[in-house]
């Protein structure tokens, strides 16, 4: 039996495992030819259309031959703040080729990605999916030196990090770097007694549980875990789902990484806990490309619970079946928005789906799904063994419970730091070392960037809500690169539904180019704002709503800065330098223009 049959008989045929099949076939093939979609096609029944949009919509699918290694290197304004430009060009130089392309000897692409999840040891890269990371240009020779010898991508990591990283089915050089572990999830777990206090009460005991406990959303968006439950279990069907959003795509966000790493049974748990709830027997972890490095150790973890009776068959012999299997993304920051998750775990393309219905009325495959965040999962388990009163004395009156934070940018201590609602911003960068901070993305790209004035702000959801991304700069950082480098990351993240995201932001970061370069005038400064907001109120989705806020927000906080490269006497200075524009012609040609027009004469 030929290599893609092998993949499809793997995959039982089976239509919404398609980005899995490609994944393996890409694999095993070196890229997505013709013939695989072809016989792709055939035996799921679908047409050779549908396959071709899925491969172009995702970042890591290619119908194009690729080098033996196929590297990604990062490019998150973290890794560029911590060097990534020399290493870009040690990377140029060692394999002879440029981003984009392919070495003449095939043994090498080098590629451009967004943000691996791996902020706090940065610059980072993935090479045929292992993970490399703190990236200097004495590492990059190495790693080309030993591609030159054949070695796997595996047998380049020279080091191991810290706790399950270590384990011979992860074996990544991945570091934790779990500076303050608080008392919901990096406490102390002993898998099987969350869902055994959980199977003690019935469904709607559960769900009660955690309303009473005021758990919310830890994903950002704080919507009412128990609610969102209850509104699923109430849905009438023969089916429910319970899904994972692990698809952590928030620039400077890797607290979901670090809790899969060392707590995925408690996560795996709070999805059984879940599952009881809504009626659900099936759980799907959604796992972004990035991490696929833990999918083996996962898998391992999953049949030992299994094989201890708290996952599939008759759990702990109480009666209740529910099982979970791992379904992967293929590179596409709007699968973080649950409904383009759901059609990214079809199968499909990663595209938002129009609301209502809701995924608790119609989600995956059309059947009421409820979708929740690895750390709220996580925190539900810990809210079975402790209850909800214990939860409410932690963090604050409207936001209950911990949060756990990605630190990174200019501090001396980034990593990952559990703690209580509440906190302010300033205790958080005395907590990391940070000085000399000029301003904080908290919350990520799609986030709020804030300026010392709001440093006594409150990390909850009455104020500063976040997902867990915590970016620090301080005054040595320019902060329109900053805003640049967000900027293109929604253009290129933008799925191209909506006009307003595909096209709003192109023309925003064109405005906000022109007002840099001190080309532009209060007018565009206005227009600025204005097409902002425009492109928030009119965007499809979540994350096309937030895509102009590194800029809104920036002009809110920072106006100063803008208003120090306008012109404020001109009412309007072009963008086209028609002068400079008939020099570059003329240089171009070899014509001498000022000549010529003088002999016309």
């Amino acid at each position: 039996m030929d290599p893609i049959r092998k993949i499809l008989q793997k995959y039982k045929r089976d239509r919404t495992r398609l980005i899995d099949i490609l994944k393996d076939i890409q694999e095993s093939e070196g890229s997505i030819t013709q013939q695989a979609i072809e016989l792709v096609a055939k035996h799921l029944k679908i047409s050779r259309a549908e396959i071709e949009g899925v491969i172009t919509f995702y970042h890591f699918l290619s119908d194009r031959p690729l080098g033996k290694y196929a590297v990604y290197l990062n490019n998150s304004i973290t890794s560029e703040m911590a060097g990534r430009q020399k290493v870009a060009e040690a990377l140029e130089k060692e394999t002879g080729c440029k981003f984009g392309q392919t070495s003449e000897d095939n043994l090498v692409s080098l590629f451009e990605t967004s943000c691996v999840g791996m902020n706090d040891q940065e610059p980072a890269a993935l090479i045929n999916g292992v993970v490399f990371t703190s990236l200097n240009e004495e590492k990059v020779r190495k790693i080309v030196a030993g591609m030159k010898r054949g070695l796997a991508a595996q047998e380049m990591v020279e080091e191991y990090g810290d706790g399950a990283n270590g384990h011979e089915l992860v074996r990544a050089m991945v570091k934790n770097n779990i500076r303050k572990a608080g008392a919901v999830i990096f406490d102390e777990f002993t898998p099987g007694q969350a869902i055994a206090q959980a199977l003690n009460k019935t469904p709607e005991g559960v769900i009660e549980e955690i309303k009473k406990a005021n758990l919310l959303g830890r994903g950002g968006a704080g919507f009412p875990t128990g609610l969102k439950w209850e509104l699923c279990r109430q849905e009438k069907s023969d089916q429910h789902y319970v899904v994972c959003n692990a698809d952590e795509g928030e620039p400077g966000t890797f607290k979901d990484r670090v809790i899969l790493t060392e707590r995925p049974q408690m996560v795996f748990e709070g999805m059984a806990i879940a599952g009881y709830a809504v009626g659900a027997h099936l759980g799907i972890l959604y796992l972004r490309h990035e991490y696929t490095y833990l999918k083996k150790y996962f898998e391992y973890l999953l049949q030992k619970m299994r094989e201890e009776g708290i996952l599939g068959k008759n759990i702990l012999g109480r009666g209740f079946d529910f099982d979970i299997e791992i379904k992967s993304g293929a590179g596409a920051y709007v699968c973080g928005e649950e409904s383009a998750l759901i059609e990214s775990a079809e199968g499909k393309r990663g595209e938002p789906r129009d609301r209502p219905p809701f995924p608790v009325q119609k989600g995956y495959l059309d059947k009421p799904t409820t979708v929740n965040n690895v750390e709220t999962l996580a925190a539900s388990a810990r809210i079975m063994l402790r209850g909800s009163s214990w939860f409410r004395t932690l963090g604050t009156s409207v936001s209950a419970g911990t949060k756990v934070l990605s630190i990174s940018g200019d501090c001396q201590r980034p990593g990952i730091y559990e703690v209580e609602f509440g906190i302010t911003v300033r205790e958080l960068l005395e907590m990391a070392g940070a000085q000399d901070t000029l301003a904080v993305q908290v919350g990520g790209p799609s986030g709020n960037c804030i300026s010392e004035s709001g440093f006594g702000r409150k990390i909850c959801y009455s104020d500063l809500a976040t997902g867990g991304s915590f970016i620090i700069f301080n005054r040595r950082r320019d902060l329109f690169a900053v805003v640049r480098n967000f900027l293109d990351f929604f253009i290129e993240e933008s799925c191209g539904w909506c006009v307003p995201c595909r096209a709003g932001n192109v023309l925003l970061k064109k405005k906000f180019e022109k007002i840099v370069a001190g080309l532009g005038t209060a007018q565009d400064l206005a227009e600025l704002e204005a097409w902002g907001k425009i492109i928030k109120s009119m965007s499809r989705c979540g994350l096309g709503q937030t895509s102009p806020n590194p800029v809104l927000t920036t002009l809110t906080n920072f106006r100063e800065l803008y208003e120090s490269r306008i012109n404020k006497k001109a009412d309007f200075i072009p963008e086209f330098d028609l002068g400079q524009a008939v020099m570059d012609a003329c240089q171009l040609t070899g014509r001498k223009f000022k000549e010529e027009s003088e002999n016309a004469r």
